[in-house]
């Protein structure tokens, strides 16, 4: 595979796995974010990895192109799904120090 082909074969990659976890989030799935979250890291270490060694062509650059959009709309969507959800965790882990610092000054078990 050439390096153009392979560079647009990890975006088409990124784009199919970032588009699985947009199905997730909204299904709030959470328990399998993660696995598919290290799977894009490894696709854009991949890609990061990669130096054509000659320019895209241009059928091939509007298709980069088409999906690194793709790829920003859907990273944006997980976002936005999941922020409230870290917020809500972010809470909880709060009362709950409360909690134990509470039971630390009064001596009631935690």
């Amino acid at each position: 595979m050439s390096a153009t082909s392979e560079l647009i074969h990890c975006y088409d990659q990124l784009a199919e796995r970032l588009a699985h976890m947009v199905e997730l989030a909204r299904a709030k799935d959470w328990g399998r974010l993660p696995e598919l979250e290290a799977q894009c890291s490894a696709v854009v270490q991949r890609l990061k990895s990669l130096n054509p060694l000659e320019s895209l062509e241009p059928s091939q650059l509007q298709e980069a192109l088409r999906l690194i959009e793709r790829i920003r709309a859907d990273q944006q969507e997980v976002c936005e799904l999941v922020r409230p959800q870290i917020e809500q965790l972010i809470d909880r882990m709060g009362l709950l120090s409360q909690q134990r610092n509470l039971g630390k000054t009064y001596g009631l078990p935690h």
